[in-house]
């Protein structure tokens, strides 16, 4: 009797052990998983060009549309690279420090370092990031739809569960990426970008390769906007876009959220 009861004793103790050490690596598990999230990176990527078309007038990266998403992500706790088509110095356009976000960022030491030495696409690795964002400025029609390597990290992004982003001319990044079933990402889902009204009133309707929102139409995205310097945020199926300068820290806060999920 008594060494059925010590068995019954040493058998309760080992089930108690065994479901107690599944619970602690069940937890363990899930910390784990939410600390890779938390410290999983992002990556934005800004023009090389710095000119608009025949013009000569200078262009480049739009300074608000990175500060403001910039400062979003980066007091969540994000750390954020920077990659451009031909890595080195981005120029800058719209440079004003009267904006106390430009100037938070273009002082921040070690963020200035960074969009001064960006990477190449060659040195991005795309599994590191929960998401990509496309900075705006006009320098980007010309350089980001037809550059295949960025095209390919954000589509590897995108299917590998991350975000896809793009603010005012950002979005001419997304003519040019399709994923693994051959589809162009933009495909069905409801986008936005700096639009034919806009360009028109800015003077360079002529004067762009292509004009951003009649193109996102051509490759099947369904089209949304808002009038002339509105801001205007779309989230559709882990794509995230915004309409102009006015709509960057809504891109970034969409983007934050997108990434809570």
């Amino acid at each position: 009797m008594k060494n059925n009861v010590s068995m019954l004793m040493n058998s309760l103790l080992v089930v108690a052990f065994l479901v107690s050490a599944s619970v602690l690596g069940m937890a363990q598990t899930s910390k784990a998983k939410k600390m890779t999230k938390s410290s999983k990176k992002i990556l934005f990527v800004v023009t090389s060009h710095d000119k608009k078309g025949s013009t000569g007038q200078p262009t480049g990266y739009y300074l608000g549309e990175v500060s403001h998403p910039w400062e979003v992500l980066h007091e969540a706790g994000y750390e954020i690279d920077f990659v451009s088509p031909k890595g080195g110095k981005a120029p800058v356009d719209g440079f004003d420090l009267k904006d106390a976000t430009n100037q938070k960022f273009w002082e921040n030491a070690k963020y200035h370092a960074k969009v001064e030495n960006t990477l190449t696409p060659a040195q991005v690795k795309p599994s590191e990031y929960a998401a990509i964002f496309f900075a705006g400025g006009h320098g980007a029609v010309w350089d980001f739809p037809q550059n295949e390597e960025l095209a390919k990290i954000a589509a590897q992004i995108y299917e590998n569960q991350g975000v896809v982003s793009a603010v005012c001319h950002g979005p001419a990044a997304l003519v040019g990426i399709k994923l693994s079933n051959g589809k162009y990402l933009v495909e069905g889902k409801k986008i936005n970008a700096f639009t034919n009204e806009e360009e028109t009133a800015v003077g360079l309707a002529d004067v762009v390769p292509f004009l951003l929102e009649s193109k996102l139409i051509e490759r099947g995205a369904k089209f949304e906007k808002s009038g002339l310097w509105q801001p205007h945020v779309v989230a559709d199926q882990r794509v995230i876009t915004g309409q102009n300068p006015a709509s960057a820290k809504g891109v970034g806060e969409a983007l934050l959220k997108e990434l809570s999920k």
